[in-house]
């Protein structure tokens, strides 16, 4: 049955949920943009920033007055201006006063407000604070109508909608914020570069903001360290207003009796907490992650002090402190987003340039309301003196009037052709000031403000008045903050370096001499120095002590810095780092721990990276390729797959390529012999490879390369460890492919090349 459509209640909005929400959400987001998260481009605050230093100028908490409780200025700025957690508004007061955080403090604490180490402040009831003089500095000219007033949230009291100072706090201080969709992140400058700066676009608006760089290197940190990137890659990211810039730590050496030394890191990057980045350096050691570094102690008091010792004094200083930037946050990344809140409170991307002529063209908007307010000022002024003057002139009637008539407000402004705020003024006098009322006197404050009144009338109709006085006023502005003031000193060094370069093993770790043996069964070890290798029976490798049935695959020579290359029958190479290979004590561990290949795939090659440049590997179908050493290290347990064996084939041959070596020589179980130039080989990275050796039947059993000059050389039976050559190879000589010839008498009957 149907049912009639029923309108929605009175008060109850009907639309789609989607729509509502979306709505909704952009309000949300809008809010989030303006008033919370991104900062003014005129003033460089937020609005929590903005209302804390309105409320503790309100209280009267200049520098040169006492501290009061943070908690009163928080309690103030909660209550009239800004109705979000006590917490969040106290963080923002804390960063406000950490001359760690903060270029230039508008907040001077007094007590515990944290500390570098990434301690947190105390409660808000246990500190104090109170403006400093940058703060004054930036709220300059609020009782002179220099910029707007607004309601508060509650419509109780006014509040200014921005700080009017000629100090550029925007790019002084700094500003980072996350709102929806959007973030700021700006790194503080020095004050005196951005006066002289804006000094300049003063002159010239117009100039192109690689102007702008001639007076401003960089970012000046409250933490000092350095800039290190190119001077092309500054201009680039401010002429975008996006990019990053690389901050390093500050360090010397200190150098020891007797030949020892230490590094002393005296400031780090801009944001680090001290206490994690000790604890970060800390577990490069622990972790042995960073060999040759020994220890590194925080002496740290009022001034930061982290001591780094080397392994030994034979390490490199710089290669210490390079693997330590690029492994620990002693270098950093500070990112450059230079989004702020335009004129019309709208968010977009400036360049440092268009920040700054932003901010030159704010302070133009402020001198002419200052003026007008001053104008207005002497005006009030002089309209109130010429009433004193009439008053003075005719006093005894002005006296008579008072004495005499009911309503002598009105009689006067009859008499006198008096204003309103004349005659009150004067009824307003106390018997006291008229000894005072002296025409001289009158006359002359009269006419300085005559004459300021003129001064100012022009400095309105005359922009370069006007340019002449703004360059004037920054001034004072600039030389209180110059670099030869203590606050004022650059304290970040602009210093182009190469980026953080690779730290080879070599000098990652001691170069020590270890024998490496791994055994049949796939047990690995190695033992300290390099032990004697030569078979059983003259007391070499063999002697060592194996489970029962086990026994040596391979033995050889190595340094605690080589990688070791480990083939299998797959094709995938595995690289070992000689250095994390068990101890020579007990029978070792297996290989296969340490690597991901299944105990059902075999092992065909194990040998020392460091000493070969290239390889010749084949697989048992007689099919191979040259390959160079360094694509075949791995850096995972998964390896990398070099060789690609065809169905039922497995390589078989590995082995190193002589710098000198010009032939190839291949044979099969069929018991074929050929020789061919190793330009017919060719070199590639992976892959099946090309035919060495052709076979009816069979497969091939051994594959190497030699100098033909010099002839091919196998070992001679009988544990004898004499060798024979053929230097005659002209019957084995062929092309690649062939399927070759019975080789000499001789040759070994296992059809290997021995070695």
């Amino acid at each position: 049955m149907a049912t009639d459509f029923q309108e929605p209640p009175i008060g109850i909005l009907d639309a789609p949920f989607d729509t509502a929400l979306s709505d909704r959400y952009l309000v949300y987001a809008l809010s989030t943009i303006t008033a919370r998260s991104l900062p003014d481009v005129r003033d460089g605050l937020k609005p929590v920033h903005r209302r804390l230093l309105w409320a503790m100028r309100l209280l009267k908490l200049d520098p040169n007055q006492g501290y009061k409780k943070c908690a009163r200025v928080v309690g103030d700025v909660i209550g009239k201006y800004h109705p979000h957690g006590d917490q969040s508004v106290y963080d923002a007061m804390v960063r406000l006063a950490q001359t760690f955080s903060l270029r230039y403090p508008l907040v001077d604490g007094q007590g515990n407000f944290g500390n570098i180490d990434g301690d947190n402040a105390a409660a808000y009831r246990y500190t104090e604070a109170r403006l400093t003089q940058v703060a004054i500095d930036v709220m300059d000219g609020l009782d002179e109508d220099a910029v707007a007033y607004r309601p508060t949230y509650n419509g109780e009291e006014q509040e200014p909608e921005l700080f009017p100072g000629l100090f550029p706090n925007l790019l002084a201080n700094g500003a980072a914020g996350i709102a929806v969709g959007m973030a700021t992140s700006i790194p503080p400058h020095n004050a005196a570069e951005l006066l002289d700066a804006a000094m300049m676009l003063v002159d010239k608006p117009d100039a192109p903001d690689a102007a702008v760089l001639d007076f401003v290197r960089g970012p000046d940190l409250p933490t000092g360290g350095l800039i290190v990137d190119p001077a092309a890659v500054i201009a680039e990211s401010y002429a975008t207003g996006r990019g990053a810039f690389r901050v390093r730590a500050r360090w010397e050496i200190e150098r020891e009796k007797g030949g020892g030394w230490h590094a002393v890191v005296t400031e780090i990057p801009y944001g680090v907490q001290k206490g994690k980045l000790i604890e970060q350096i800390a577990g490069l050691i622990n972790d042995k992650k960073f060999p040759i570094l020994a220890d590194v102690r925080d002496e740290s008091d009022a001034e930061i002090r982290i001591v780094l010792e080397p392994r030994s004094r034979t390490v490199d200083a710089q290669v210490l402190m390079d693997g330590l930037f690029r492994f620990s946050d002693l270098e950093t990344r500070i990112s450059l987003n230079l989004n702020v809140l335009d004129k019309d409170r709208t968010p977009r991307v400036m360049s440092l340039g268009g920040a700054l002529k932003a901010w030159v063209e704010h302070q133009f908007v402020v001198l002419e309301r200052r003026t007008r307010h001053r104008l207005g000022k002497i005006a009030d002024r002089i309209e109130l003196l010429d009433g004193y003057l009439i008053a003075y002139l005719n006093l005894d009637r002005v006296i008579e009037i008072i004495r005499t008539e009911d309503e002598p407000k009105a009689v006067m402004m009859a008499e006198f052709r008096l204003t309103d705020r004349q005659a009150e003024a004067i009824l307003n006098m106390r018997l006291r000031s008229l000894r005072r009322l002296e025409e001289f006197e009158i006359r002359g404050e009269r006419d300085k403000l005559d004459k300021e009144q003129a001064e100012l009338q022009a400095l309105l109709a005359d922009p370069a008045k006007q340019k002449r006085r703004m360059k004037r006023d920054m001034k004072k502005v600039r030389d209180r903050y110059g670099a030869e003031t203590p606050l004022g000193a650059r304290r970040t060094t602009i210093e182009e370096a190469a980026p953080t370069r690779d730290i080879p093993l070599e000098a990652m770790i001691e170069r020590e001499p270890i024998t490496v043996i791994l055994s049949q069964r796939g047990w690995i070890r190695a033992m300290k120095g390099h032990g004697d290798l030569s078979p059983k029976e003259a007391g070499g490798a063999e002697t060592l002590k194996f489970k029962e049935g086990d026994g040596p695959a391979f033995a050889f020579h190595a340094q605690t810095t080589d990688k070791l290359l480990l083939a299998a029958e797959n094709g995938r190479f595995f690289t070992l780092a000689a250095d994390k290979l068990p101890g020579g004590r007990g029978f070792g561990e297996p290989v296969r721990a340490m690597i991901d290949l299944d105990g059902a795939i075999g092992i065909v090659a194990f040998l020392n990276a460091r000493a070969q440049e290239q390889l010749l590997i084949a697989a048992t179908d007689g099919r191979g390729f040259r390959v160079a050493v360094s694509e075949v290290i791995a850096e995972t347990r998964k390896g990398k797959t070099v060789m690609t064996p065809r169905p039922g084939a497995k390589l078989l041959v590995v082995r190193p390529v002589a710098p000198e070596a010009d032939y190839v020589a291949a044979i099969g179980d069929n018991r074929k012999l050929l020789v061919f130039p190793i330009a017919e080989l060719p070199v590639m990275t992976r892959g099946t490879g090309v035919q060495l050796q052709r076979f009816r039947e069979g497969h091939l059993s051994d594959a190497t390369t030699f100098v033909f000059a010099e002839g091919l050389s196998w070992p001679m039976g009988g544990g004898s460890g004499r060798t024979r050559t053929e230097t005659d190879l002209s019957l084995w000589r062929t092309a690649r492919g062939a399927a070759g010839r019975t080789p000499p008498t001789g040759f070994p009957r296992d059809n290997r090349f021995g070695g």
